[in-house]
């Protein structure tokens, strides 16, 4: 679902047809995050004038925490669609824009990297090793359509 360095975020499960963006959290750990909630917002208005002494407060006050982004989960076996994808990323894993992958867990081992993209050549890319920015769209959170057969050999990169 999530790995586990996101636990401790805000997090929901993916709704299919949601654009998801892979993103750097604050843990320092790769994830997906909405690509609305990534979005800027607009700047608050400010007031056209504004005292001295307004100044001096607004400058002494703690910064206003920001809104923490939330990490979106994905199931195993939930299926993806690439978008947006780097020209390096294109080349290195043989992908291209509308390429159909499977989310997939590498491990059920605690305290490590396990979500990945199960690439149509059979290899697993750990998220971690995608780049910021990249996007993928949810075609199904699993179940709806068939599995195609993984090859015997899996090949786990960026383990």
């Amino acid at each position: 679902m999530c790995d586990y360095s996101l636990t401790g975020l805000p997090n929901r499960l993916a709704r299919e047809g949601e654009e998801l963006i892979v993103h750097r959290f604050r843990t320092g750990s790769m994830g997906l995050a909405s690509a609305a909630d990534l979005r800027p917002t607009a700047p608050p208005p400010t007031s056209p004038r504004k005292s001295v002494w307004e100044r001096i407060v607004a400058f002494l006050a703690p910064p206003r925490a920001s809104i923490e982004v939330c990490a979106v989960c994905v199931p195993p076996g939930a299926r993806l669609v690439l978008s947006s994808v780097p020209p390096k990323v294109k080349s290195k894993w043989d992908v291209t824009e509308g390429t159909r992958v499977l989310f997939t867990q590498t491990t059920e081992a605690a305290y490590t990297y396990r979500d990945a993209f199960l690439m149509p050549n059979g290899s697993s890319v750990l998220l971690q090793c995608l780049p910021e920015g990249m996007r993928v769209v949810v075609l199904s959170l699993g179940g709806v359509e068939e599995t195609p057969a993984v090859p015997e050999r899996n090949t786990l990169i960026g383990a």
